[in-house]
């Protein structure tokens, strides 16, 4: 199918939107489940899921090691659900990754203590964050894949962004919950049953996989790639007419770069934010003496702001450049490093308010392109694996590790400044992979991988 043909059947607005909506809304939900383990790592776990013997800082670190976990299985679901994404379609791999994560949750909220069964509480609660970190690997790229895909392509940053504002949406729904049960509930209350709640809530993320099989159907760049596949299976007489064998295998093959510039371009965004709105709440409840609603509810007004700026940074990216945009974004995350944490250091809870507000909205700045940065970055044939991988190396790297960097950096050092300048490094790398990325905003989405050949990455 040509460019031109490819046009005239372009979607009609009402089903771009909805196919927006509906990716905003799993993601939501997705990311909510993701969170929720996470705040809980902070808040809860460390008490109910290990020895009660050891150090308060080590059932911290460890409640945070199998948090990363999650992270650590992010590539693995990446891959996985990468390859079936570009051989059997975007929607259904989606479908299946949404299921995975409700059903995963859900069990997190039944599972019994570490005074119940021992050491086989962590065991399963590490297993089931793994089936998460799995879950979500998958989800991300099926989910921005449907926006960008369907989107126009003079809209195709802001589209794209939807996906992303599922993050700042998932966060709310998640310290909002945890907020209202810890204003609502005894410490006994919260500690037995409160805190299952939210896990329990999940279950409605299979009613959403469920619409989402049956009332949206797949993007129009993986129609067209399944109709050159037939074409071809037809010209060489009933063989299968995939190119490339697995496409994970191909991206590496074919763009190694690009995955790797992806994965350090999402460095900076993934660790920062972790350190934001997990290793916040731990720094400001144990090392600054604040209460728990204190330091959730600062995350969650900094969140809510975020869900404007994302869209709005990425409709510019639509008409100046994704790069300039994104360059910018982590010269000022870096820049913010220092002050945001002399903001968060005077225990006031404005002035934490103001530092958190202003990073996540700096955070923004490269966040709400990103989907149709990656999406540009690769061509149809392997658009899911090689998005879904540079996302998730860059998650693991980053994102899981980052609350446990912060908390041995203040152990070891005292000040928060070794955190800041944490920061500033990934800032560092970000930058470097981005300013190696060639600009991509007026691409083609249905390009051929001829076509794209060496436009992606500088020499």
């Amino acid at each position: 199918m040509t460019s031109s043909s490819a046009r005239a059947a372009a979607p009609s607005p009402s089903t771009v939107r909805k196919v927006a909506l509906a990716a905003c809304a799993a993601t939501s939900i997705e990311w909510y489940d993701f969170f929720i383990y996470l705040t809980a790592a902070a808040l809860v776990f460390p008490t109910l899921f290990f020895p009660t013997d050891i150090s308060p800082t080590a059932g911290v670190l460890a409640s945070f090691a199998t948090a990363a976990g999650g992270f650590a299985a992010r590539p693995v679901g990446g891959a996985l659900f990468g390859h079936f994404g570009d051989r059997f379609g975007r929607k259904p791999t989606l479908v299946f990754a949404l299921v995975l994560m409700g059903v995963a949750s859900t069990l997190i909220g039944l599972l019994p203590t570490f005074a119940t069964i021992g050491l086989l509480a962590p065991i399963l609660l590490a297993t089931l964050r793994v089936c998460q970190g799995l879950a979500i690997g998958g989800q991300w790229g099926g989910a921005a894949l449907l926006a960008t895909e369907y989107a126009p392509e003079d809209k195709r940053g802001f589209y794209g962004s939807f996906a992303q504002i599922g993050v700042p949406v998932g966060l709310i729904l998640g310290n909002t919950i945890f907020l209202v049960l810890s204003a609502t509930l005894s410490t006994d209350a919260f500690n037995t049953w409160g805190w299952r709640v939210p896990f329990l809530a999940s279950v409605v993320l299979v009613g959403l996989a469920m619409y989402i099989q049956l009332k949206i159907e797949d993007t129009p760049a993986y129609k067209q790639l399944q109709e050159r596949a037939e074409q071809r299976q037809q010209e060489d007489g009933g063989e299968d007419g995939q190119e490339g064998g697995s496409p994970l295998i191909a991206v590496f093959r074919e763009h190694p770069k690009q995955v790797f510039l992806a994965a350090g371009a999402y460095i900076v965004i993934n660790g920062t934010f972790y350190i934001l709105v997990t290793g916040m709440l731990d720094y400001g409840t144990r090392d600054l003496g604040l209460s728990r609603s204190t330091m959730l509810t600062a995350v969650l007004i900094s969140s809510v702001f975020q869900i404007f700026a994302l869209p709005a940074f990425a409709a510019i990216s639509d008409r100046v450049s994704r790069r300039l945009v994104y360059l910018a974004g982590a010269v000022l995350v870096a820049i913010w490093a220092f002050p945001m944490f002399w903001l968060v250091d005077t225990a006031s809870f404005a002035l934490i308010t103001v530092g958190l507000v202003v990073g996540n909205a700096l955070l923004s700045i490269m966040y709400g392109p990103q989907a149709a940065l990656f999406a540009e970055m690769f061509s149809a044939r392997m658009r899911y694996s090689g998005a879904s991988m540079g996302y998730q190396l860059g998650s693991v790297v980053a994102g899981g590790l980052s609350p446990f960097i912060m908390t041995s950096l203040l152990a070891l050092t005292g000040t928060s400044a070794s955190v800041s300048a944490y920061i500033v490094i990934m800032a560092a790398i970000s930058f470097a992979s981005v300013y190696l990325i060639t600009e991509t905003y007026e691409g083609e989405m249905s390009e051929d991988l001829a076509t794209r050949e060496g436009a992606t990455a500088r020499g």
